[in-house]
């Protein structure tokens, strides 16, 4: 396979174990191309890949970027003086982002890209499990795995491409969608924006790569996306669907009635009434469901058809995912990691738990904790009693002052029940210890703390048995 502006017959990944990574890297191999490529880790992804004839190592070294290699994919975590990236500069392979290759794979297809500051990767596999559903064979890519390692992307033989549009980073201005959504816009990615204007300016420049005569589907609730609305309105050649409970919504949520972990949504769409099963709780992912209806008929899908559709899909990895129950205490893992995120899961769960909900969270990055601790502090006063782990760096090098006690501070001002534990080896333990049967534990986080719930499960059967 090769592409006009990016030779991508034999890449090499460095990271190719990440989720937006490893996606590319699938559909790659699927598609014929040689795939190399480079972790830190070995992983059930990376097994995945090697299954699909990837050539993956562990670890990262000049001498692992294959001779014969077209391109070298990086991300925008990779770091300059990352050795395999020096090796492709050295050598003159061309260097090629992620979010370039997520384009060229997107040629000559009918792309929808999901944009928003939260929401993204749940809007888009609703996308790709419920058209697949209806025989439709999507590809996509998406930024978490829907139910075993490597499900986070798909080459189909059908002739649409769903797609995950990252603004962290500003690499969703490559992409040329027919279709795209915008969930929410709002301040994040401290490191790469200094302000909303900032925001607002790169979400507008999102939307002026719609092709002629494309949609945008866009919230009609939230403050940003309302902001964003109003800077559209009038250009030409955007057709504007706005989704949401405002009474000028095009596509109006009449009512979310929760059922347990499930709900009920009913939507007035194009001047008829429709109820369908969205099966995740949460208010917040009922409006992604609606969002991805709306975005889905704009591409000709008949909506009835695709409401009962969107009932099929079951959660994505991390996105509020059971872990396991023991001891009559149940354990789920969120990615939730902005204030906004972890208030809406932290209300979702709480309508469908019957105890108390317990976390340990799991700060991600040092710029986003010195901007945002306070509203974390908040977001975890919804919790019964919560546990704070050290920030997770991720890509980024500590920031004198900025540690999660800012959060902790933070939400004993909001009246909540918190405590630090810095060994994060601990945290299992101390969880079991706290839990009651009838609770409901929720790991939250996007680093490591993923980790943490089998291993919460395993001293939840401990502690049950010594007391059999």
């Amino acid at each position: 396979m090769n592409d006009a502006a990016h030779d991508l017959h034999a890449p090499h990944f460095i990271g190719i174990g990440g989720a937006g990574m490893s996606g590319l890297a699938k559909i790659l191999a699927v598609r014929g191309a040689k795939v190399s490529g480079s972790d830190s880790k070995e992983s059930e992804t990376v097994l995945a890949l090697k299954a699909l004839g990837a050539q993956v190592h562990v670890g990262h070294a000049a001498e692992n970027v294959p001779a014969g290699t077209s391109s070298v994919v990086v991300s925008s975590a990779i770091r300059a003086d990352n050795p395999e990236l020096a090796a492709a500069r050295e050598r003159g392979i061309p260097v090629v982002h992620r979010s370039d290759a997520l384009a060229a794979l997107m040629g000559g297809r009918r792309a929808l890209a999901v944009a928003g500051t939260h929401g993204k990767t749940t809007t888009t596999s609703m996308l790709a499990v419920s058209l697949a559903a209806l025989g439709l064979d999507p590809s996509y890519a998406i930024g978490g795995d829907l139910d075993a390692p490597g499900s986070n992307a798909h080459h189909g033989v059908g002739e649409i491409f769903v797609a995950e549009a990252d603004e962290s980073d500003r690499s969703f201005h490559k992409y040329a969608p027919e279709v795209a959504i915008i969930l929410n816009v709002e301040l994040d990615h401290h490191a790469n924006y200094a302000s909303m204007d900032e925001i607002y300016e790169s979400f507008e420049t999102f939307v002026g790569r719609i092709v002629p005569g494309g949609t945008l589907v866009i919230s009609a609730d939230q403050a940003g996306a309302r902001e964003l609305t109003s800077r559209l309105r009038g250009r030409d050649g955007l057709n504007l669907v706005t989704v949401g409970t405002a009474e000028d919504a095009d596509v109006r949520v009449v009512s979310v009635t929760a059922r347990g972990m499930t709900s009920e949504v009913v939507v007035v769409f194009g001047g008829h009434e429709l109820t369908f099963t969205v099966s995740v709780p949460g208010r917040h992912y009922a409006h992604n469901a609606v969002a991805a209806l709306a975005a889905g008929a704009a591409l000709g899908v008949p909506a009835t058809q695709l409401a009962k559709a969107l009932g099929s899909y079951t959660g994505v990895r991390r996105r509020l995912q059971l872990k396991g129950e023991a001891g009559g205490v149940q354990v789920i893992d969120s990615y939730a990691h902005h204030p906004t995120e972890m208030a809406a899961d932290l209300e979702a769960i709480r309508e469908a738990a019957d105890g108390r909900v317990l976390v340990v969270f799991q700060p991600h990055l040092f710029s986003r904790t010195q901007q945002l601790a306070e509203e974390m502090g908040q977001a975890l006063a919804l919790a019964d009693a919560s546990v704070v782990l050290d920030i997770y760096p991720a890509r980024e090098d500590p920031v004198p002052g900025v540690t999660s006690e800012l959060i902790i501070d933070a939400a004993r001002r909001a009246g909540a029940a918190v405590r630090a534990e810095h060994a994060f080896a601990a945290a299992p333990a101390l969880l079991a210890g706290l839990a009651q049967p009838g609770d409901l534990v929720l790991t939250m986080g996007a680093g490591d703390v993923t980790d943490l719930g089998p291993e919460i499960l395993k001293h939840l059967s401990d502690v049950a048995a010594a007391k059999a």
